[in-house]
């Protein structure tokens, strides 16, 4: 009777300690912070990390292969003077924006269709095909954008930068050609460098690293 009490004993041990192995544990951004509280849309939205250890990558992004043409591989460097950040200056620019900084615009350069499946949260939608002449946009168009959107200011046919935004762009991920057109259009136009930064990873990356995302309008 006493060897049966402590079997059980045993076995009740090692179901705790199964179960304990297979609980989730906590999946930070980075150690000592968990979440980030950013604003989209007007209304509070918490960034955070996807907290099922047996989460896998959303199936939009499972792809390896992608025709290249137009799917190649972008380098790591875009242009002279743009700066490419990961995850957490993206992170820290859109917390920073949240707060107030009106110097900073998130843009998401990927079409309509592809930013309904998910957005990363404090992101504006600007299609790339906006401000690409070869797509339709005309000269109207792209300066309305400039003035109403990036804070550049015109006289006299000539474009002043001295109040431009800081514009932090992303689109599918390193295989993703529609933030690169938006960056060099606006290179060509004379937008300054150092106000553009690339999110090279994109939203390939965003979900590889299960972050959140919100539908896109």
């Amino acid at each position: 009777m006493m060897k049966t009490k402590m079997l059980i004993a045993v076995f009740a041990a090692s179901l705790v300690i199964s179960t304990s192995a297979s609980a989730n544990k906590p999946v930070a951004i980075v150690k000592g912070m968990m979440d980030v509280t950013v604003k989209h849309d007007g209304k509070d939205v918490k960034i955070a990390r996807n907290q099922n250890n047996k989460n896998t990558i959303n199936p939009a992004f499972a792809k390896t292969s992608r025709p290249c043409p137009p799917f190649c591989i972008q380098p790591a460097k875009l242009a002279p003077g743009v700066e490419t950040i990961a995850e957490l200056e993206m992170i820290d620019y859109i917390r920073k924006m949240s707060a107030g900084d009106s110097s900073i615009l998130v843009i998401d350069s990927r079409t309509p269709d592809w930013v309904k499946k998910g957005t990363i949260p404090g992101a504006v939608n600007l299609p790339w095909t906006r401000l690409n002449p070869a797509k339709g946009a005309d000269p109207v168009s792209i300066l309305e954008i400039l003035e109403d959107k990036f804070g550049v200011t015109e006289s006299e046919g000539l474009l002043n930068f001295s109040k431009a935004k800081t514009l932090v762009m992303f689109c599918n991920g390193m295989w993703c050609g529609q933030s690169p057109n938006n960056i060099k259009n606006l290179l060509k136009l004379g937008y300054p460098s150092h106000k553009i930064k690339w999110y090279r990873g994109g939203m390939q990356n965003w979900e590889t690293l299960g972050l959140t995302t919100v539908p896109g309008k």
